[in-house]
């Protein structure tokens, strides 16, 4: 177990410098930079010699591989650098968006298990009666509408409508984040259920299901002492690839209510070009995902005999 977990370690590290490696090559090639869009967005008129000190003062004048490796350096060292745009630290920054991220996170994630857990399983033993036709349907329309789409009409129905939330967040609190943690649940319950439902169904089709039911053991001690909990595996893959997603923060979404998340940060970063603030989101993102999937492999050992036993082979 030290073995692989120390392997899947070793792997973060080449895959992290790819990845603010490419990043930083796209952002440059994009066509602009931090400056022309801070003097745009100023509406003063810069001359050239200014704008070209303020470049060499960023650092923006030298070549690529120098500002990369010197972004790669001071990082090392525990520093992501100040905002082109506001001048603030960013890693202060970044840290100051991140609870509300997390907050929205775990509402959505909550939400999430709650809703397609129990109607997933729900329409896996209503196979083919009219519970399971009415949930994948439901399952259909929730999985068709983007998520824009049902922020706005949740918005124009609970905030504008009835006034029972806020049209846009007020503070990081639960009644400004009700609507996106709303928004964010729909979509994964819609996508969730379906597969949930396949999961369960592959389960009840297995041999060892048959054989309980002809020694009398009940279904419902079936159900949950043994498929659900062989189908957990796919459950939990599902859940770390939302809570990945999450974490990252839903750009859309909280641009949307103006939640002050990671996502909305990153988005505001990319438009003014702010290189600091969008490695620091690039580098979050990485780490978020290689984590989250080695937390997931470890669990996998132990819900699975077979996994671990395997792993031992090796």
């Amino acid at each position: 177990m030290k073995k692989y977990i120390g392997k899947r370690l070793l792997l973060l590290i080449p895959l992290l410098l790819g990845i603010t490696f490419l990043s930083f090559a796209m952002m440059r090639i994009a066509g602009s930079d931090a400056i022309l869009q801070k003097t745009e967005v100023s509406g003063v008129a810069v001359s050239e010699e200014a704008i070209e000190a303020q470049r060499e003062e960023l650092g923006l004048d030298k070549p690529f591989l120098v500002q990369y490796i010197n972004w790669l350096g001071n990082f090392l060292r525990g520093d992501m650098g100040k905002s082109y745009i506001s001048g603030e630290e960013v890693l202060d920054t970044f840290i100051s968006k991140l609870p509300a991220t997390l907050l929205l996170t775990g509402l959505s994630v909550l939400l999430t298990v709650v809703i397609s857990l129990p109607l997933g399983i729900l329409s896996a033993v209503k196979q083919n009666q009219w519970t399971d036709y009415l949930i994948r349907v439901c399952s259909f329309v929730g999985n068709s509408l983007p998520n824009f789409f049902v922020a706005l009409v949740l918005m124009y129905l609970f905030a504008i409508q009835l006034g029972i939330f806020p049209v846009i967040s007020e503070g990081m609190n639960l009644e400004s984040a009700a609507l996106p943690a709303i928004t964010l649940a729909i979509a994964m319950s819609a996508k969730y259920l379906r597969q949930i439902r396949a999961a369960i169904l592959e389960e009840l089709s297995k041999e060892y299901v048959t054989g309980a039911k002809a020694r009398g053991i009940p279904f419902s001690v079936t159900l949950w002492k043994s498929v659900f909990r062989s189908a957990l595996v796919t459950i939990l893959t599902l859940l770390a690839l939302s809570i990945g997603n999450l974490l990252g923060g839903t750009a859309i979404i909280e641009s949307i209510f103006m939640w002050d998340g990671v996502g909305k940060m990153a988005v505001d970063a990319i438009n003014m070009r702010d290189y600091p603030v969008i490695q620091a989101y690039v580098v979050w993102m990485a780490i978020i995902y290689v984590v989250v999937n080695l937390i997931t492999d470890l669990i996998y050992c132990f819900l699975d005999p077979r996994i671990r036993l395997g792993g031992e082979k090796e």
